[in-house]
Order: C-alpha cells, then sequence, then structure tokens
C-alpha cells in the first residue's frame, strides 16, 4: 500500500510569511483509475466543423496546429466528435456546390443556424488534419423535414468514404433525444419514451450498417465499426439512459462507449459566478457524481465519456466561459473525471462560442485566435501525460474542499505529477469587470506541502499555469509558453518576460509549492518517485 500525506499550510499574502497549520490524509496508487488514451479531446458544432477544419483547398493550420499541441503532450491527437445541435438539423442536398448552407432563426438560437443544408463539400473537411479520428454525427431529430431518411442513407455513405478506416473514431446517430419532445421546437410528441427512441435507434444504425455494407464493408470490423450512444444532454431530462438499455438500446452490441453530456449550469441562470459555479470543486463533483451515479446504475461493460461537456450550455456567457477562471475550472472537472472513471471528455465548441477552446476563423462577432480554456486544457493534457498514468484525487485535510484541490498521476505504482489547483478568485481588474483600473489588492498565496515521499532529497520541476487574474481574458501561459495565433499560428512560442525553469525540492522526504490565487501548477517528478 503507497501513501502520500498531504500537509496544508494556511494562508498568507504573497510575498509574506504565511501562517501555517498542517493536517494529514492518505491516498494510494492502488486506488488511482487509468483513463483512456486522447482523454482531453473535443466536440466541434456539426455547423460550424468546416470553419474549424477548412477544406482540401484551404485547410485551417491553426486549428491543426493546436490539435498538435495536445498530441505532443498526450502521445495522441484528440478525438473530435462533430455533432451538436445542428446535426439533427442537417439536410443533404447533393446539387450545393458548397459545404455548408445555413440559416438562422434569432427566436431558436442567434448562435448557430437552425435549418441547414450540407453538400458533397461538407465531407472535404474530413481530410485536413492528419492523424485525428472523427466521430461523425449523422440526423435523428429530422428537424421536420421529410428528407431525414434520405439524408442519413446518403451521408452514411459519404462518411464512410470520406472517413475510412484511419480516421473514423466512431458513429454517432441523434444528439440530445432527451429533448426532442421538450425543446423550444420539439421534434417528438410529449409521450415521446425511452422504448420509442429505442424503435428508433435500432432502425436507424441498422439502415447505417446497412449502407456500410455495400459502400465501406472494410469498416464492419469489431475494430472499427460502432457507436458513441446514446448522446443524452444529461442524465435527468425526459429520457433516461437505464430505461434505454432495459428497453433494448444495445441489443445489436454495436455501441462501444457509454455517452452522455454534461454542463455545469447555464449562460443563462440566475447566479452564476466563477467563483460559486465554475471555480467550485464541489460543484463539479456533485456534477460529474451524477454520471458516476448513473453509470454504477446500467453497468454496460463498456468505457463511459462526456462526449459533450463545457462550463454553461448556451454556448457560454462572456465574462465567465472565456476568462482563465474557467481554464481552471476546465482542469480541475477533466482530471476530477478521469479520477471517478470518466473514459474520456470532449470539450464543446462552436464558431463564436463564448467556452470555446479557440475561434477558428475571424467573424464579426470574435476575432481569430487561442483563447483560456484551451490553457486548461494543454495543461490537464500534460498532468496526464503520455505514459497513460492512472489518476487519484488527494483530499487536503485542513483545506477548503471548494477551491484547494489536488491530485496525483501514477505509473507502475511510482508517482509522476501532482497537481495542484488553487482556486480561490482573484481578479485582475477592479471588481472583476475588465476595465482599466487594476485590483489594488495583492494576491494572496497558499502553501501546499506533500509529504509522504520515499526520496530523501530530489529536484522537481515546478510548472504554472499563468495569468494576472481569474478573470483575465488574454495573457495567459503554460509553463512559460505561448500558442496564441499571433505569435506563430498556435505553435508554441517560449515567453521571454515569464520565468521558466524553476524547481522545488524534496527534502527528508516532503516538497512545499506556493500556488497564487488563481493558479495551477504541476509537480514533475519526470522518471518519477517512489513512495514510502
Amino acid at each position: 500500500m503507497y501513501s502520500l500525506i498531504m500537509l496544508l499550510a494556511q494562508a498568507g499574502l504573497a510575498m509574506a510569511n504565511p501562517m501555517s497549520c498542517s493536517v494529514g490524509s492518505t491516498a494510494s496508487a492502488a486506488d488511482a483509475i487509468q483513463p483512456l488514451g486522447g482523454f482531453i479531446s473535443y466536440s466541434i458544432e456539426f455547423s460550424s466543423f468546416p470553419d474549424f477544419a477548412g477544406n482540401t483547398s484551404n485547410p485551417n493550420n491553426f486549428s491543426n496546429n493546436l490539435l498538435e499541441n495536445l498530441g505532443s503532450l498526450a502521445g495522441i491527437k484528440p478525438y473530435i466528435r462533430v455533432g451538436g445541435n445542428t446535426q439533427d438539423y442537417a439536410i443533404y442536398n447533393p446539387e450545393l456546390t458548397i459545404a455548408i448552407n445555413g440559416t438562422f432563426n434569432d427566436s431558436r438560437s442567434p448562435d448557430y443556424p437552425t435549418t441547414i443544408e450540407i453538400g458533397p463539400a461538407y465531407f472535404e473537411s474530413y481530410s485536413t488534419w492528419p492523424d485525428v479520428k472523427f466521430s461523425h454525427g449523422f440526423n435523428l431529430g429530422g428537424n421536420h423535414d421529410d428528407r431525414q431518411w434520405e439524408t442519413l442513407l446518403e451521408t452514411a455513405a459519404l462518411a464512410c468514404k470520406a472517413l475510412g478506416k484511419d480516421k473514423l473514431y466512431l458513429w454517432e446517430y441523434g444528439n440530445e433525444p432527451d429533448f426532442f419532445a421538450s425543446s423550444q421546437s420539439p421534434v417528438r410528441a410529449s409521450n415521446y419514451n425511452e422504448s420509442d427512441y429505442v424503435a428508433e435507434w435500432l432502425n436507424g444504425t441498422r439502415a447505417i450498417r446497412s449502407v456500410l455494407e455495400e459502400t465501406c464493408p472494410d469498416l464492419l470490423g469489431n475494430d472499427t465499426y460502432g457507436y458513441m450512444a446514446p448522446s443524452f444532454a444529461g442524465t435527468g431530462y425526459h429520457l433516461r439512459a437505464p430505461r434505454a438499455w432495459t428497453d433494448g438500446l444495445d441489443n445489436d452490441t454495436d455501441i462501444k462507449l457509454f455517452s452522455s453530456h454534461n454542463y455545469i449550469s447555464g449562460a443563462e441562470s440566475l447566479g452564476v459566478t466563477l467563483q460559486g459555479t465554475l471555480m467550485n470543486h464541489t460543484q463539479t463533483a456533485a456534477s460529474v457524481g451524477a454520471h458516476v451515479a448513473e453509470n454504477a446504475t446500467i453497468r454496460p461493460g463498456i468505457p463511459y465519456i462526456l462526449g459533450e461537456t463545457n462550463s454553461l450550455y448556451s454556448q457560454g456567457r462572456p465574462g465567465l466561459s472565456n476568462a482563465f477562471g474557467a481554464a481552471l475550472w476546465g482542469i480541475d472537472f477533466a482530471v476530477y473525471s478521469a479520477s471517478v472513471g470518466i473514459g474520456r471528455v470532449h470539450f464543446h465548441m462552436g464558431t463564436d462560442y463564448r467556452y470555446a477552446s479557440w475561434q477558428p476563423v475571424a467573424t464579426s462577432k470574435t476575432a481569430l485566435g487561442t483563447k483560456p480554456p484551451y490553457y486548461g486544457n494543454v495543461a490537464a493534457a500534460f498532468f496526464l501525460g503520455s505514459d497513460r498514468p492512472s489518476v487519484g484525487a488527494l483530499p487536503l485535510d485542513g483545506g477548503d474542499t471548494e477551491t484547494d484541490v489536488a491530485y496525483a498521476a501514477y505509473a507502475d505504482d511510482v508517482l509522476k505529477r501532482i497537481l495542484v489547483l488553487n482556486l480561490r478568485a482573484y481578479n485582475y481588474t477592479r471588481n472583476g469587470t475588465d476595465g482599466p483600473d487594476l485590483n489594488p489588492d495583492p494576491r494572496p498565496a497558499r502553501t501546499y506541502q506533500f509529504a509522504g515521499l520515499g526520496a530523501e532529497a530530489g529536484t522537481v520541476q515546478v510548472r504554472r499555469l499563468y495569468a494576472n487574474g481569474s478573470d483575465a481574458v488574454t495573457g495567459i501561459a503554460w509553463d512559460g509558453w505561448s500558442y496564441n495565433y499571433e505569435l506563430d499560428e498556435g505553435r508554441p512560442v517560449r515567453l521571454a518576460n515569464i520565468t521558466t525553469g524553476e524547481t522545488a525540492q524534496v527534502v527528508d522526504g516532503a516538497i512545499k509549492v506556493e500556488v497564487p490565487d488563481s493558479q495551477a501548477v504541476v509537480l514533475d517528478f519526470g522518471t518519477g518517485m517512489a513512495l514510502r
């Protein structure tokens, strides 16, 4: 039994001597959980995919550079789910000469088109990112268009040809069908239930398989054919996953990933704040916990993933979802999910979406560029590493359970990395208004000490996710690296004005690190450290 004892020193202002107290608890490498490879992955809104990926004549190299960065940290580029609300609006028009023709109806959504046709050119976007695997989302909802079934059959043939064995991740049929009867524009009767959904899903997926038998028979092997499902919006809406499973959802045994969706809260929900909603570990644990409980109820014997997730539904709120605090939330959300058995998370993005990790093209609303959540994705990917570690939470007795958070990454019973998050909000600007007046109050810091390390002495690399405060939307760096578009199209650029190469010493089996409010730190033990 391996143990890691955490001692937490109480807060003190930065540059001052902190008041301290110490408490202890234990965590075991044997209790840690190993997530799937490519744990930090993405979901891209169906209507936005051509913006993010480009096409064969004009590929989006900026997006690819950002994916390459994550691939270099994780050992595999992120898996890309192409789907979302607009997959169930997309109707195929073989005569359309452009990739997508979308019409906005602001009464339904100002953020994406709700009447959509796609043409053959849409599928070119699957060819622009090397070494990436995609899931393609088919239209189940229909959007009251009588071309829905024909669209399914025609796009199944086009998608399988575009993806082939090298690019196919999985298939998906329908997005959030638990909203089909209750959304603003319902596409099913109010009495639509799980058995109705299952019957539709089985009918459609069997039709997809028939198309593949004719068009892409090489994709029908057990290593290539399968679905992520049921892709419900959450655990407590109109349809429930346990009932869908009982009603025969996986009768054909072709569901490879149990996929659900998660948002902590809504962009327009009352009382939503950075500190109370996002930078709040208790909220995150409760939200993820509902999925853990759902999986435990069903136990389908396949990995459970969050096929679509992000901070605040309805595409996020400015000043919250696009701020540095959301990057810190993203790290905690992802790593906590990994520590409790979620296999993979797909952070959702779309053009002009406030919570997106990057804006792929310039629009009248949003400048092209890398956004704060991406830096959280990078830090989480570094912590999770390419060595496929097991991950466990490290309870910090005596700390604040909402804001003091730590995790350990183990490989072969050796401690590889410790992640520390100080989730206390610190506004860089006065009152967090993002105005010209800076916060006159000094930034507090906390000192965390970890004991129980096997080595009597050793040097550990200290890598920080940095910004001036939780309200910052620019000036963000990971371990001194910037991934901003304007520097080198998203490739990593070392910043000269940020100190790097910081180290800490293991002394008498313990190590200390100071973490300012609104910052994340990874203690990197390199090849690993045995525990006492």
